[in-house]
Order: C-alpha cells, then structure tokens, then sequence
C-alpha cells in the first residue's frame, strides 16, 4: 500500500514533547504502512535527530526525521515537512500535542469526502479557574483554524504557495494558511472526530508582556488578507488606546504644570486600568501571586501592544487599523 498521509511535526528543542507526540502518532487506527511521521527540527540538535531515530527503528510506521535548513520559525518546518511528504494528504499537529488513536482516519476520511483542507477539535484541559495564560491558550479550542489539528490536500497546499515563511513565530501562520485557502475558493471542512489533546504547558511569571511580540505578524496578515482580517481577527482593542491616552494626557499635565489635567487624567488611567484587571480575573484564579501578575501585566500591556502594532506596521508597511 502506497503512503496516503504524511503527519508534518514541528518541533524545536522540546524532546520530551516530541518523544510523548511520537507515541502517540505511532499508535493511530490507522494502517501503519499508509501514513508516514515527518519530524521537522527548527534547531537540527543531533540528540533529537538520535531520539526520533530510536522511535524510527521500532514503529510499525515510517517516522523520518528532517532538519530544516535556511529560514527558520514554525511555518519553515512545516514547509519542509509537506515538501518531503509522500502522501496525497498532509496532516498537520505540533510537537506538545498528543493526537487521539481515530484522530488520523477521521481527518483522511474528512478529506476522502472531498474537501481540500479539513480542521479537527483540540482538547485543552485547564482548571476550573485557570490562569489568564491557560485561558488564553485554551482560545485554540474554539480557533476557526489551527494547524494543531489540521488536514490539506498537497495539491491545496501547492496551490497556495504552503506556508508563507516570513511568519518566523507560532502566530497568524496557520490563520494565513486558512486565508489563503478561502482566496482561491477551495473548500474547508471540520473533522470533529480528529480529536488531538493540547495540555497547556507551565509558563513563566508574567508571560503574557513576551506574547505580545507576537502581535507584529497582525501587520502582515492584515497586509496579504485586509478583508478577512477585518471580518475575522479581534476588534479594535479600543481600551487600549484609552488606557494610553489617559496615560499621555496625565503626562502632558504634569509637563505643562496643569495639575486639574494631571489629576483627571491619572485617575482616568487608575480606572480604566483597574477595569482591565478586573476583566483579567473574571473566572481566573485568584492567587495572590496571579492577581499580582494581572495588576502588573494590565498596566505595561496596552503600552506593549500598541508598540508591536505601530512596528508591524512600519517593518511590513501597511497601514494597519489600530
């Protein structure tokens, strides 16, 4: 039997997750000698080349292992996985993920049916209260498109080019990728059976002012896909803004000697600060130390975000709407 699917991996000095994702993907209802696991490493360390080698030697499927040279990120992985596939379909998951024993025949049978690209459902457990991070990231669960769990016809991908590398971080990659698809009317369905599980892995203290980077690639999704982005990404993050400009105008009457200004002003700031707070923790654990982490983080983020906005915008020149 001929290979039908090849499993895309990107992976990136996580042997600890790759090793559970591998485990997982060699235990798929699934012919063994019909699909193929291609391990894409974004740093080509030789001990995850030794790891996925090992698995290699005594799985019942192909698993390969593929270093990924020149540019760099998660979309130049996938790229580099999808180009070496041997399969007339292309299934796509991450190395911190553990697809589900159906979740192989599920996306091919969702594919077999016709469509040109399918999506499958992503399980993230988090706690009753979560931290703001963990909801965050459980945000995947209900993503309209993400290549957590995702399943492409090769000829869809060469029909839109695959993955624009110029996205070096794990943001906007995959909602380009599901733009692009649209663009050329080609058809996407859901697999709600493909089922992969996505535990939220431990984030450090203040994680969120490090995730905000991530926002300069809205500039770039905005610039390829400006009406779908409209329609499709969040809104307007006017809070933000009024946050900012309570913050400036409290400045300007300090500088200008306005103390009514200055005073107004600040308290406009505390205010709108503290609502942003509260909305943080609506739900969320109430630690100390995560209420201390969301009253810190709530006063640098707007500032944060409308820094990567405007740098987005002048890096991939595009007049964004902020």
């Amino acid at each position: 039997m001929s290979i039908v699917v090849s499993v895309v991996v990107p992976t990136y000095k996580r042997e600890d997750l790759i090793a559970k994702c591998l485990e997982a993907l060699a235990a798929q209802d699934f012919p063994a000698e019909a699909y193929e696991v291609l391990v894409a490493d974004d740093a080509t360390l030789p001990s995850t080349q030794a790891l996925v080698e090992r698995f290699a030697a005594s799985a019942k499927c192909r698993i390969r292992y593929l270093p990924v040279i020149g540019l760099h990120g998660p979309a130049a992985a996938r790229n580099t996985g999808w180009r070496e596939g041997k399969g007339k379909y292309i299934a796509f998951t991450d190395d911190d993920c553990l697809p589900q024993a159906g979740w192989l025949a599920a996306g091919v049978k969702a594919l077999d049916q016709g469509a040109d690209a399918a999506t499958g459902k992503v399980v993230m457990p988090i706690p009753d209260r979560p931290t703001d991070y963990e909801r965050d990231a459980a945000g995947l669960t209900t993503a309209e498109f993400v290549t957590a769990n995702a399943f492409v016809r090769r000829a869809a991908l060469k029909e839109v080019g695959g993955f624009d590398e110029r996205f070096r971080m794990a943001w906007r990659e995959d909602s380009d990728l599901h733009f692009s698809l649209i663009e050329h009317g080609l058809w996407i369905t859901t697999a709600p059976d493909a089922v992969v599980v996505h535990p939220v892995r431990p984030a450090p203290w203040g994680v969120s002012l490090k995730m905000h980077r991530k926002t300069l690639y809205d500039a770039l999704l905005y610039k390829k896909h400006p009406k779908l982005y409209r329609q499709r990404i969040h809104p307007f993050p006017w809070r933000y803004y009024a946050i900012i400009g309570a913050a400036v105008a409290a400045i300007a009457g300090v500088v200008m000697a306005w103390p009514g200004l200055a005073v107004a002003s600040t308290l406009i700031w505390l205010a709108l600060t503290a609502e942003f707070v509260w909305r943080r923790l609506q739900g969320a654990s109430l630690s100390p130390a995560h209420v201390a982490e969301m009253i810190y983080t709530s006063a640098l983020i707007p500032f944060l975000s409308l820094y990567w906005r405007v740098r987005g915008a002048l890096h991939w020149r595009v007049w964004i709407t902020f």
